[in-house]
């Protein structure tokens, strides 16, 4: 018996020439595959729901506001994504940077954040959503003594996230300082008073991620939280130093020694003084230059910021 043969069915020649002149129609996008939108029998591994799904380092320039009442724009990082139920294949991503981009023109403020996350919340059909918008905001910066000023630069890192039905807008700022050891310091003191020997205390550059959640409705300002950090930890590190600022630095230093246990509780005493200020968290890296490791601290207030188990890279991702 003669085994049947399948049908073929024959491809038309294939021309390799990009076609520039070709327009698609409605019925020809309708047929078009879509395999992130296919049958729950195409999921692949466990049949989970996934917290997030979506982009990151989505790039473009926004315009934000300034405390001052002028406008900058600056390049922008964007994250954005969803959650996706248990017998859901996939999303089509592009529809969050659509989203995004049809506010994106307009002057930075939360609520247009919010209105980009309603967008593509709603176009994914997804219960829950996040957005993060990370960028580098710059501050004109005096010098201690000299009268020169510079452009210090601060990561700033925007986040509106809901959740099952409750929304939360989060902003992050690291903060950039020099930490002098106490203990260094009444080392050095004690060589030069009982032995007459010249004595250094270490100092090492810092860095501290200051994340809250902001409350109400008044307006929580980039420049207001750096300002709380300034005052909580006023060794920022300098931008324009003539030799006159090089020692009031070191003179700065030496009036406000601070372990990386001081640090997270002075910033935690700025934050809990501000009335817009709800959960908090501040972690914070002091890049040693005595040791071969840091010294790390990590304090939250209230359940947002809660956890568990901590990312490895929580510390390692402060860069000072």
């Amino acid at each position: 018996m003669t085994e049947a043969r399948p049908m073929t069915t024959a491809y038309p020649a294939l021309v390799r020439r990009y076609d520039a002149e070709f327009r698609v129609d409605q019925a020809y996008r309708d047929s078009l595959p879509d395999l992130q939108n296919g049958p729950a029998s195409l999921i692949v591994g466990a049949r989970r729901p996934i917290q997030h799904v979506g982009i990151s380092n989505f790039r473009l320039p926004i315009t934000y506001l300034t405390r001052e009442g002028g406008e900058i724009t600056l390049e922008t990082s964007v994250t954005g994504t969803v959650s996706l139920e248990a017998d859901r294949k996939g999303i089509n991503m592009s529809r969050i940077m659509r989203s995004f981009y049809v506010h994106s023109d307009s002057s930075f403020s939360l609520s247009v954040l919010e209105a980009a996350l309603d967008d593509y919340k709603s176009d994914l059909d997804a219960l829950d959503a996040r957005i993060q918008m990370k960028f580098s905001y710059p501050m004109r910066v005096g010098s201690l003594r000299s009268g020169l000023s510079g452009w210090q630069y601060y990561d700033v890192t925007l986040e509106v996230i809901e959740k099952a039905g409750r929304r939360l807008r989060v902003m992050h700022v690291d903060y950039v300082y020099s930490s002098t050891c106490p203990c260094s310091l009444e080392l050095s003191e004690h060589a030069r008073e009982s032995r007459g020997r010249l004595a250094t205390p270490h100092s090492q550059r810092s860095v501290a991620r200051i994340s809250v959640v902001m409350e109400g409705p008044d307006r929580l300002w980039f420049e207001e939280v750096i300002d709380m950090c300034r005052r909580a930890v006023p060794t920022e590190t300098q931008v324009m130093v003539k030799r006159e600022d090089e020692q009031a630095f070191a003179e700065l230093n030496a009036a406000n020694p601070i372990f990386v246990e001081d640090a997270v509780r002075a910033f935690a005493g700025q934050l809990m003084a501000d009335s817009r200020i709800g959960d908090f968290r501040v972690v914070a890296s002091h890049q040693e230059s005595l040791h071969s490791h840091d010294a790390v601290s990590l304090l939250t207030s209230g359940p947002t910021f809660e956890q568990d188990s901590l990312d490895p890279a929580t510390f390692a991702a402060l860069k000072a």
